[in-house]
């Protein structure tokens, strides 16, 4: 969690963008939800022609539709339940479109901007280390961190982040829905909830270690890359190009590996929410079925309980894919974190003088220079005596 709250400071610049956005994706979710509860006077009051009309015990919880009807009566002289549904299924589909416009692009907004912000101040860390740092860490490895790692953080934040957030609110509009005409079938649920939230976690955890190994394979390549086509003319003065193919092909293998193994711990989670959310569906159908034979429940609102519980269940679903998406920023930021939280072997000096030109030269006296490597310290020129003199 400590890498989600360094990337969330990130996002704080954009909080005017941020929290518009979200109540829009909020009203988003509720206008959605409303749309909804519309087929309850679809199927009790339009599709029954006979119905009086008039509020029974059993659809006291639809009183919102008296409701509605009154004002619409009132303010737009519609005479009959088919306008007022249609008027208000109309309106509602507008004001959820320009919902999901404003709120789309303002998430959107601060997410792609908070991610241009991490790659300049990733850039700008880069740049600023001294040159072990370099030698510590192959120029494919941080090129991979600065545009795939990187990309990976901007998915979840700028691409899925919009996403989740109106099927989050979706799902609470829903999951009201279904809590206030199913009373206590809505109870049955609850069930169900432990094992979703134990096997999201279980698979996120997975997802988090094979999106660290596959970036880490995909830098191996990249390194192999880098090397080959920057020194092409040492490997054909060697002839040794069949190696370097072999090498590719052997990192090419290891990364294939690497997303197989990712696909397939990403790939359980849609079945098993497919799975429970059947069980759970045939279950309340088989009890619904009693509620309506004794007269707890009108076909109206059973139907509505039920058309809520699969819009439901696609939330649910897709709260396991953007889980995983989660799941995949933070093995990635792994390595980002790591670049910001290195530290130099050679500081500057707090208040270091500042020298000033030269006029004959520069000398150098007993000077000698190494490499370090992962051996320790390879020192290469001994004793050097230099004297560079002016212009």
């Amino acid at each position: 969690m400590k890498r989600f709250f360094r990337l969330l400071r990130y996002g704080l610049p954009y909080s005017l963008q941020w929290f518009p956005g979200v109540v829009l994706l909020a009203g988003v979710g509720l206008l959605d939800n409303f749309r909804l509860l519309l087929f309850v006077p679809i199927f009790d009051d339009v599709l029954h022609p006979g119905a009086s009309g008039a509020t029974t015990p059993m659809s006291g919880r639809v009183a919102w539709w008296m409701g509605l009807k009154s004002v619409v009566f009132t303010t737009l002289h519609l005479h009959n339940d088919w306008s007022v549904v249609a008027f208000a299924l109309v309106v509602s589909t507008v004001l959820k479109g320009i919902c999901d416009y404003g709120g789309t692009y303002l998430v959107n907004y601060a997410g792609f901007g908070m991610i241009t912000d991490l790659r300049n101040d990733l850039y700008e860390t880069t740049m600023r280390r001294s040159s072990s740092f370099f030698h510590r860490h192959p120029t494919a490895s941080i090129l991979s961190t600065l545009i795939n790692d990187v990309d990976r953080v901007q998915n979840a934040v700028s691409s899925v982040i919009g996403e989740f957030l109106q099927q989050f609110f979706t799902f609470l509009g829903g999951l009201a829905v279904v809590i206030y005409y199913g009373g206590h079938l809505s109870l049955a649920l609850f069930l169900f909830i432990p094992v979703v939230i134990m096997s999201a976690r279980k698979i996120g955890r997975e997802v988090r270690t094979r999106t660290r190994t596959g970036q880490d394979k995909l830098a191996e390549i990249q390194n192999i890359l880098h090397e080959t086509v920057t020194g092409n003319r040492i490997v054909k003065a060697f002839n040794t190009e069949l190696w370097e193919i072999l090498r590719f092909r052997s990192a090419a293998r290891r990364l294939f590996r690497a997303n197989l193994r990712s696909v397939r711990i990403q790939s359980i989670s849609s079945p098993l929410m497919d799975t429970i959310g059947a069980i759970a569906i045939a279950l309340l159908l088989w009890i619904g079925r009693n509620e309506i034979k004794t007269g707890h429940m009108t076909i109206g609102i059973f139907a509505t309980f039920i058309l809520a519980l699969f819009k439901l269940y696609d939330p649910v679903r897709k709260f396991a894919s953007f889980y995983n998406s989660f799941q995949q920023a933070m093995g990635a930021s792994a390595s980002i974190f790591g670049f910001f939280d290195e530290k130099d072997d050679v500081k500057e000096k707090p208040r270091a003088a500042t020298l000033k030109g030269f006029a004959r030269s520069i000398r150098f006296e007993n000077v000698g220079f190494s490499y370090s490597t992962a051996e320790g310290e390879h020192q290469i020129l001994h004793n050097v005596d230099l004297d560079v003199r002016a212009g």
